[in-house]
């Protein structure tokens, strides 16, 4: 009985962690508590008082034991573990490194060493597919007969709609896959989303400050979270973008009000996850309609939904109100430079004129290519594919996390080639530093926040967008283990810690 007791009050005080004395006063220097506690811990690892392995209080305990915020611990903690002086790790708390004392650059390097090439260790970054999946063979044989079948005037000015193989092939896949009623002659092919913006919004970017250049003007709604570099492009064109908050049923189409167009992610709202609610669907067309406004439905990666059949294109519900853009970029590869508008009858040749008499930004090769990749089968076996391994890979994520992470949640559905980790609230500037520090690329949510977000009462929301896709299949499982160990640690309830970061 004894032995029990002692065992269990061992146990307790090993997850509770052992006494520390620090003097913060003895610590000057620049900047507040959080500096001080800083200079402090590093002294004591480098004097020696705190060996390697040793494990450190909870951030509650010595918050408390300094009379300190819990938060200015945490950061503290965060700071060490990503300058490499702690480590941090689910259920076995924060602890002095093994080699605590950062590397001299001439141990670091030895003098003949060859150099190395500069990056991450493991990049889960979004927006990228798996770059060694990419179908060579495949895509050779089409481009292939492509290239034999090709009719002498392909090697002449190209066609600024795009060549027609690949726009009646588009024809067909769209309608099948994506439930998207159009015909050849509505079809534009462009070198992505990004240039499909430019056509839109102003051909010459640089020189069109006023906006007034293009096919739609602004004020553009967006969703309040979206890529900041979509913003920029418009910004540069003179146009105003007005965020519209999000919620568990995507964006809030009610609160639209004098805008002329609205950009949305409606399969799969990038990048919190979630698709647009079927009554949100309607309600945005209705808005089009009453106004006279037009919808840019980005299906950047449409194809690609796991629990259950991908939701169909918004342009399905009326042709004539919505732009719908599409790209190979997730699907296949960025490199290739190959997207898609499917156009209101209205716009075609607005945005044709604002391309140009000749074709200037996609390859007509690869454009035939595209056709008979698509043609003959080879682009949706690639699709399905690549649907079962991105499915196998968040499924591999949500795994390590209930194992390691467990207080970490995954939000939105399972879809697409990233994943969103919701984390503790003011965790997420330290988790990306550590993360970076680790040699592990993510980007936190923060990033993706419209500047005025504020304003459209959206929630701040602390979290990592995660690219499951990015990292090679061989790669994968060890960017899954040094993501876990970067995550912010359990807070037990009964008040333990069972890590500090």
């Amino acid at each position: 009985m004894a032995d029990s007791w002692v065992n269990s009050w061992t146990e307790s005080a090993e997850r509770i962690g052992a006494d520390l004395h620090l003097d913060l006063s003895a610590s000057p220097g620049p900047g507040g508590r959080r500096a001080a506690l800083i200079r402090a811990l590093r002294e004591a690892v480098r004097g020696g008082r705190l060996a390697p392995g040793t494990r450190l209080p909870p951030y509650r305990s010595l918050a408390a034991d300094l009379g300190v915020a819990r938060n200015t611990v945490a950061d503290a903690y965060a700071e060490l573990v990503a300058e490499g002086w702690l480590t941090a790790r689910q259920g076995s708390g924060t602890r002095v490194a093994e080699r605590a004392e950062p590397l001299r650059r001439a141990e670091r390097v030895p003098r003949k060493a060859p150099p190395r090439a500069r990056g991450p260790r493991y990049d889960l970054r979004q927006g990228t597919p798996d770059a060694s999946a990419f179908p060579r063979a495949a895509w050779l044989a089409s481009y292939r007969r492509a290239l034999q079948q090709a009719p002498n005037e392909v090697f002449g000015p190209g066609d600024p709609a795009g060549r027609l193989e690949l726009r009646e092939a588009l024809t067909d896949y769209l309608a099948r896959a994506r439930g998207v009623r159009t015909e050849p002659g509505r079809i534009v092919i462009c070198s992505g989303f990004a240039h499909a913006l430019r056509l839109l919004f102003g051909q010459d970017i640089g020189r069109d400050r006023a906006g007034g250049g293009g096919v739609l003007r602004g004020p553009l709604a967006v969703e309040a979270y979206g890529l900041g570099f979509h913003r920029e492009l418009l910004a540069a064109a003179g146009v105003r973008t007005v965020p519209l908050p999000l919620d568990e049923n995507g964006a809030r189409v009610d609160r639209l009000d004098r805008e002329r167009a609205v950009l949305l992610t409606p399969a799969h709202q990038f990048p919190t996850g979630g698709p647009l609610h079927p009554e949100r669907r309607a309600a945005v067309i209705d808005w089009a309609r009453a106004r006279g406004g037009v919808v840019l439905e980005d299906d950047y990666d449409g194809e690609f939904r796991y629990d259950r059949k991908p939701v169909g294109a918004v342009q399905g519900l009326d042709p004539e109100r919505v732009i719908f853009i599409g790209s190979v970029s997730k699907s296949l590869s960025p490199a290739l430079r190959l997207g898609w508008m499917v156009l209101p009858e209205r716009h075609v040749g607005d945005v044709l004129a604002a391309k140009g008499e000749r074709e200037a930004w996609a390859s007509v090769l690869d454009q035939l290519s595209l056709a008979d990749f698509i043609v003959s089968g080879a682009y949706d076996r690639h699709v399905r594919r690549m649907r079962q391994r991105y499915r196998n890979r968040r499924d591999r994520l949500v795994a390590a996390l209930a194992a390691h992470a467990p207080d970490v949640e995954v939000t939105g559905v399972a879809a697409g080639l990233h994943a969103v980790l919701r984390l503790p609230p003011g965790s997420e500037r330290s988790t990306v530093k550590a993360a970076t520090w680790q040699g592990v690329a993510l980007d936190g949510l923060a990033e993706f926040r419209h500047p005025e977000a504020a304003q459209a009462d959206m929630p701040v929301r602390d979290g990592v967008v995660v690219g499951y896709a990015t990292p090679s299949e061989h790669a994968y499982g060890a960017a899954l283990e040094a993501l876990c160990e970067v995550l912010p640690p359990r807070e037990e309830p009964d008040g333990a810690v069972e890590g500090g970061a």
